[in-house]
């Protein structure tokens, strides 16, 4: 069998570079919303059959899940890809001021066209240590839909479609280098509809019965639950449907969008039912009716330390991204539209050493240590594959130092070089964090013992409604 020595992951990807960064910048240029992700779908599946992957579509019966695949052996290495965009953060690539493309149009405010890329470029160089070398393996890619909103990837695990893997890796896009050693929280969303009786709210207002009302009343539990709940645990919701712009009518329809987390998912069942009496309390005091409709659900992510720790030694390895002055003179416009909060909590991931090192500079090339395994405070539908096979993820910097996820300044990066480069980084590691565990295969065999400790017992199950 070859050595990692003699197979090149960077010079691989480096000749390739092209192909992968067009790909990520055309995903970019059409940002799609949950299980909506046609074009990006589409993108993937002509990149998996270039790469010589067998493809296989509508996987879970979801239209816009995707898995290539490579390779016979018995032992199943998994990349797990995403490329679902965000409402509402529509916005030009390259510009450090808000710019949008378009007013209310999506865009790419978490990375994930360069998620999916740089997991897929991983995959390609992996298939090709394979191939090169005929190890006993197969690689896989999956594209996973609707991370952001409707868990894609929960439904897929339900169906099974992570039995027979061995090994997942992943990645996010953030502006650190580290390993992500982490839990997080669980969670369950739900849409609460009510709907009541329209009425002249001047004339005869004793006819009308305000589903809006009952929207209103119903946060106004919720938040007085909040007091009686786990520290622990977050509780989001947004009123999606007002019922209408005229004060003048008694709004006979109104909903509300709920996010409930919390470390375990037996925690978030128990929020959750103590949130739908709240619901059903609201439209008893409006004489309205309320009905819930699923949305999408989480598991709480399980790390694992075995894999772990070969990730962060392969970031220790790597050669640091390199960035040029026009990269660091763009990235400090984008660093000073970002508030002070964010600049302050941003100094904290690194170390002094670090700080003193990186200085004035807003893009890192610097490794975070390993730190001790910790809480995410956010949720993710790799959660739920991890519960059945051994899941590492990295995250590297493809962002401006101190940026928050989920905002402007993350798209404008995503179609730039910075972006570009943290992506190529990010598939580097997680190749060679397959390659190490191809070489050394009881890696696997002591991350799947360390998993199978970790649920003592427990077994995966989902919380998605079966009726």
């Amino acid at each position: 069998m070859s050595t990692k020595k003699e197979f090149d992951v960077k010079v691989l990807l480096d000749e390739k570079k092209q192909f992968f960064t067009s790909i990520s910048d055309q995903i970019w240029e059409h940002p799609e919303l949950h299980f909506q992700e046609k074009f990006a779908v589409g993108k993937m599946e002509e990149a998996l059959l270039t790469e010589g992957f067998k493809v296989e579509k509508n996987i879970s019966n979801l239209e816009t899940a995707i898995m290539g695949s490579y390779g016979d052996g018995p032992t199943v290495i998994a990349f797990l890809g995403e490329y679902d965009a965000l409402p509402y953060l529509s916005q030009e690539g390259g510009k450090a001021e808000h710019s949008p493309i378009q007013e209310g149009g999506a865009g790419h405010g978490c990375g994930h066209n360069l998620l999916g890329v740089g997991a897929f470029a991983a995959a390609v160089a992996a298939k090709a240590y394979v191939e090169q070398t005929n190890a006993p393996f197969t690689i896989r890619f999956y594209g996973c839909p609707a991370e952001e909103n409707g868990s894609g990837k929960a439904h897929m695990a339900t169906q099974g479609v992570f039995d027979d893997v061995d090994l997942a890796i992943s990645w996010h896009p953030n502006f650190f280098n580290s390993t992500m050693h982490l839990r997080s929280l669980a969670n369950y969303a739900a849409v609460f509809k009510f709907k009541g009786r329209s009425a002249h709210a001047a004339a005869a207002p004793h006819l009308g019965r305000s589903a809006l009302d009952a929207v209103e009343l119903m946060n106004v539990g919720v938040n007085y639950l909040r007091e009686h709940i786990i520290q622990e645990a977050r509780v989001h919701y947004a009123v999606t449907h007002t019922g209408g712009t005229s004060p003048n009518v008694v709004q006979p329809y109104a909903e509300v969008s709920y996010l409930i987390r919390a470390p375990k998912k037996e925690q978030v069942v128990q929020i959750h039912q103590r949130i739908q009496k709240i619901a059903e309390g609201a439209a008893l005091m409006t004489e309205t009716t309320v009905e819930e409709q699923f949305q999408g659900t989480a598991s709480d992510l399980i790390p694992n330390e075995t894999l772990a720790r070969v990730m962060q030694s392969q970031l220790d390895d790597a050669a640091p991204i390199e960035f040029n002055e026009d990269e660091l003179g763009f990235a400090e416009k984008i660093y000073e539209t970002l508030d002070s909060e964010s600049k302050a909590a941003a100094h904290r991931i690194f170390t002094p050493e670090q700080v003193q090192e990186l200085g004035d500079k807003r893009l890192s090339n610097v490794v975070t240590p390993m730190a001790p395994e910790a809480m995410l405070y956010g949720s993710t539908d790799v959660g739920d594959v991890s519960w059945i096979t051994p899941t590492v993820q990295c995250t590297t910097a493809c962002l401006v130092i101190g940026t928050p996820l989920h905002t402007w300044q993350v798209v404008s990066v995503g179609k730039t070089s910075i972006g570009h480069k943290g992506m190529l980084y990010a598939a580097e590691i997680m190749a060679t964090t397959a390659i190490h565990c191809i070489e050394n295969p009881s890696v696997i065999e002591e991350a799947k013992d360390e998993l199978k400790k970790r649920l003592n017992g427990e077994k995966y199950t989902s919380l998605i409604p079966t009726k």
